[in-house]
């Protein structure tokens, strides 16, 4: 029996999908919520979470990476997803594993929803070539990451722990305040940083947190 999570903003569309899924001999439905707390703790007792992304300010993004940090065999779903690259990409990079786009049928959902639980993917050729690049874009940055780690060694206390931040996501703004600096002292250091490991992105810097840790 495939356990499945609603998570939506729109009451009658998370009814309308639980009334499809019931009607499954092998699914059944967990819960119908809105409420991201309580969609983290019922994700707990579910195989697969469809998380619509219009939930108010970042929350479906959100609780999309702590369900995927928290519950790895948990399978999620972005549920009424628009299939434009870069919204399928930020969720796939949060834990997504897969997505119901906003065209689809009940049929594809049904499929999509099966597809997750036997961890299968279900994407378009165009999002399949999309994900493909990306991986191989970060295969590659990883390569140059790992053959210039001397340079790391290169950076100070302070930059390392600012490269933390980073990782974190945290703005220029964020890190200063959390680390009771001056904003114009953050900037520095992340120029510093940039510049001591040869990269030209804060996400590429980030991507040395993995050799550092």
């Amino acid at each position: 029996m495939i356990r499945v999570l609603i998570v939506t903003e729109v009451q009658f569309v998370g009814n309308a999908t639980a009334a499809v899924i019931e009607n499954e001999p092998d699914m059944e439905v967990v819960g119908c919520i809105s409420d991201k707390r309580e969609a983290f703790r019922l994700a707990a007792a579910s195989d697969v979470v469809l998380i619509s992304p219009r939930l108010p300010g970042n929350a479906a993004l959100e609780l999309t990476g702590h369900i995927a940090e928290a519950y790895p065999d948990v399978k999620i779903l972005a549920l009424g997803l628009t299939e434009s690259r870069a919204w399928v990409l930020e969720y796939v990079e949060a834990g997504a594993d897969g997505y119901v786009a906003r065209d689809d049928s009940v049929d594809d959902l049904l499929k999509r929803i099966r597809a997750a639980a036997r961890d299968r993917a279900v994407v378009s050729p165009e999002i399949a070539a999309a994900l493909m690049s990306r991986v191989s874009r970060y295969a590659q940055l990883f390569d140059e990451v790992e053959s210039g780690m001397h340079e790391s060694a290169s950076l100070t206390p302070r930059e390392e722990e600012i490269l933390q931040l980073i990782g974190e996501g945290l703005t220029n703004q964020e890190i200063a305040d959390r680390l009771v600096i001056e904003v114009g002292t953050v900037k520095n250091h992340v120029h510093s940083i940039l510049q001591k490991l040869g990269v030209a992105s804060r996400e590429d810097a980030a991507a040395y947190l993995v050799f550092l840790d």
